[in-house]
């Protein structure tokens, strides 16, 4: 004989008030390789000082992070997404669309997008225009015309350069980093040509098309989201050059050597100052509804904030970040444990 005991008022608001129940105890991040081992090492961190369970973060690419976040709100999706640059306003209408309408931004620090090879190999000295013309789908003509990249050889786009063919690998279009490295390097070397830069002002689109489109004829490889893939692989063949994050290079400087471009080193004072033609800043995003709902959030964002963690003498400094100064780490703190929203 089953028994139905009264349900009471109490009971009712005992239950309402009680805490939603979670799957899940760990706060889930991902996004950016480039971004990854700072995100990385800051959650191993947390892990061993607090009574929180270590976050997982995961390097899927700035783009592929930044939907998986946007993918909505709920213990089954992203609380913080890495990013390689800012995100775009179409993939804060994919949030918008998704229910995730608060959003917090983050800067962490300035990161430079090396030209790398082997140490076994001669060290380059290269122009962005070097750069474009070696890389580029369709490269501007003297007659004001574009035709497909006629190159093979790195001595054919400048006699100065060796004369090896041209083997680049690098990320693909999902990554922060290609994005980033189209609109410095790839931009910065199309705009040496006056009718080029003019062609801005009269066609965006064509322009746009012109000096951000990779060529796909084999002198450009995609390596993935793993650039310590890519530094393997320039290790296994002298004759290649790869592109990638400042820290991977500060991490591998045994095995890989920056280029110099347009006469400045990739080193951390030069990036730092804004001297080094490829630097960008790095970001991650975070999702506000899950702010003390996944376990450990706010506490996360105080330990990336730190002065320890991420200041000029920090432990994110050792890995290859490049410090924000002191303002605008100050700036951004106040923002990120304040929850500031995103504001574009």
């Amino acid at each position: 004989m089953s028994v139905h005991l009264p349900i009471t008022a109490a009971a009712i608001l005992l239950a309402l008030a009680a805490p939603p129940a979670l799957a899940r105890e760990q706060i889930n991040i991902v996004g950016s390789s480039t971004v990854f081992p700072f995100s990385t090492t800051v959650a191993e961190r947390f892990g061993k000082s607090t009574d929180f369970k270590t976050p997982i973060v995961e390097s899927t690419g700035s783009g592929g992070g930044l939907k998986l976040f946007c993918a909505g709100v709920g213990e089954k999706t992203a609380d913080i997404a890495n990013a390689s640059r800012r995100i775009k306003a179409s993939e804060v209408r994919l949030c918008a669309d998704n229910g995730v309408t608060e959003i917090v931004e983050a800067m962490i620090g300035f990161d430079g997008i090396v030209f790398a090879n082997s140490v076994e190999a001669a060290q380059i000295n290269v122009s962005l225009r070097d750069l474009y013309l070696a890389l580029a789908k369709d490269v501007p003509t003297a007659a004001g015309t574009s035709q497909p990249n006629p190159y093979t050889t790195w001595k054919q786009v400048n006699p100065s350069l060796p004369d090896i063919k041209i083997e680049v690998l690098g990320p693909p279009p999902t990554s922060g980093t290609r994005d980033a490295f189209a609109e410095l390097a790839m931009e910065g070397g199309c705009k040496t040509f006056d009718w080029v830069k003019a062609l801005k002002k009269t066609d965006k689109p064509a322009y746009k098309s012109l000096c951000h489109t990779i060529r796909e004829d084999g002198a450009y490889i995609q390596a993935g989201e793993n650039d310590n893939l890519i530094v393997q692989k320039l290790r296994a063949n002298p004759a290649a050059f790869g592109i990638f994050g400042y820290s991977f290079l500060e991490q591998n400087s045994d095995v890989v050597q920056g280029a110099i471009v347009n006469g400045v080193a990739p080193e951390f004072e030069q990036i730092a100052d804004g001297n080094y033609p490829i630097a960008r800043s790095l970001y991650f995003y975070v999702k506000k509804a899950h702010v003390g709902l996944i376990p450990g959030m706010a506490e996360f964002l105080a330990e990336f904030t730190a002065e320890d963690t991420w200041g000029e003498d920090g432990y994110l400094a050792d890995k290859g970040l490049i410090p924000l100064s002191d303002d605008l780490r100050n700036e951004w703190a106040k923002k990120i444990n304040g929850l500031w929203l995103l504001d574009m």
